[in-house]
């Protein structure tokens, strides 16, 4: 479901307020597909570990809310990767066992 730029915002924000860590204890990035992003590129735990995303109306929409988590809250995050058909923001608590690696650095 697509929701608005003030929603995924606001969605994310109480997630991460909900489930505790700093900011900068998070990582927000943005994809095609969020769940294969999350469990398999960032090996986020999907039954145990600490997750959210959603679906924005556009790629443009995707990189403000990604921008606006780690340019002024200081999540962890890459802003500008991804592809035109790139619509979802995802945010995930990181751990020893999750990778920060952007998309193209984990492939190498």
């Amino acid at each position: 479901m697509v929701k608005d730029e003030p929603t995924i915002r606001s969605d994310i924000e109480n997630y991460i307020d909900r489930k505790g860590g700093t900011y900068p204890s998070w990582y927000v990035g943005i994809a095609e597909d969020a769940r294969d992003r999350l469990f398999k590129d960032h090996n986020v735990d999907e039954q145990n570990g600490s997750w959210i995303y959603r679906n924005a109306a556009s790629r443009t929409i995707a990189e403000r809310i990604e921008q606006y988590f780690v340019n002024q809250l200081g999540t962890r995050g890459r802003p500008g990767v991804g592809s035109d058909a790139t619509r979802s923001v995802y945010a995930y608590k990181t751990t020893d066992n999750t990778n920060q690696q952007t998309h193209a650095e984990s492939r190498k």
